[in-house]
């Protein structure tokens, strides 16, 4: 019998991985019952022939790999891991489970969406603050999404699930990724913008979903932040490096923007950061992702996927 190991911070595991995944795999694996954060701390790393990884984990190293010659497969179950360029070059199967978890992430910017377009955010505030009658038309004349622009940085899976909730409620959507095809475009129902600051310039809402590599970090610049209308949103639930954040805390200082920020850099910011006390800014600790019970159906599509893979084997 194959022998399969859980890569990853334990407290995850018991989230991800309960009876129900653990039979499942039982008939094809014998199973490590503890989670190790390294591979290196495996009981015996030259018997796994599989690893089900998630976060919290090490990156894997060349040497990492060499100490389990019999490794057959990783499966990650959020997205990528460190080292899985390497793990692809020595034939082993690797895969993830991005796509699942890019369904919470996708509903909560839709609600981000939605509730930044009604000003609910700024609208609970005041109320909160003044405690009286608050007539919606003349204190929020522009909320709402009716004649306005949806912009979307990044056709990414997260990307194309928030672009085709808008496009199925009836919302005008402009997207600016170099990788999205004027056909691809056509068939997600939106339009290409092949310039940043002009897709911000037109934009009541601005949501970030491309990818962190070396060539999109800071995308988000000053000149980027400076071409959003006055009272438009900016949200991002993809990457904090991406943006310019320093340039980003003087636009907001000056109050002519709003943001909703799910996650910063660094992450979680150090305590006393502006970011904490700008009124025009809704800040969540990084919740967009799976989380809770959530976290479950990335353990079912990791095991799915490596049953899949192994069963090919047998």
């Amino acid at each position: 019998m194959m022998r399969a190991g859980f890569l990853m911070d334990p407290l995850r595991m018991r989230f991800a991985f309960g009876a129900d995944e653990r039979a499942a795999l039982s008939g094809l694996f014998a199973l490590d019952g503890a989670a190790v954060t390294r591979a290196s701390d495996f009981d015996d790393p030259a018997g796994i022939d599989a690893i089900l990884m998630g976060w919290g984990a090490s990156d894997l190293t060349a040497a990492d790999l060499d100490r389990m010659p019999k490794l057959k497969a990783i499966v990650h179950f959020g997205g990528g891991f460190g080292g899985e360029p390497l793990a692809i070059e020595r034939g082993i199967y690797t895969a993830n489970a991005k796509a699942v978890n890019a369904v919470p992430v996708a509903d909560f910017t839709l609600a981000m969406i939605t509730l930044a377009a009604k000003d609910v955010f700024w609208a609970e505030r005041q109320y909160r603050a003044e405690q009286r009658f608050l007539d919606r038309e003349i204190e929020y004349p522009r909320a709402g999404l009716g004649g306005a622009t949806v912009g979307i940085v990044g056709a990414s899976t997260i990307g194309r699930l928030v672009i085709e909730g808008l496009v199925a409620r009836g919302h005008e959507v402009a997207v600016y990724d170099p990788f999205l095809t004027a056909e691809h475009a056509d068939e997600l129902g939106v339009r290409v913008e092949t310039e940043l600051t002009r897709l911000a310039a037109q934009s009541r809402i601005l949501s970030l979903h491309a990818p962190d590599i070396a060539t999109t970090r800071g995308m988000i610049s000053a000149e980027v932040l400076a071409a959003l209308p006055d009272s438009s949103t900016f949200i991002n639930t993809a990457r904090g490096a991406l943006v310019d954040q320093d340039a980003l805390v003087t636009e907001l200082g000056t109050g002519r923007i709003r943001a909703v920020l799910d996650v910063t850099e660094p992450d979680p910011l150090p305590a006393g950061h502006p970011l904490f006390d700008m009124p025009n800014v809704y800040l969540t600790p990084h919740v967009a992702g799976a989380m809770g019970t959530e976290i479950r159906d990335l353990g079912r599509a990791s095991v799915t996927a490596l049953l899949r893979f192994a069963g090919a084997l047998v």
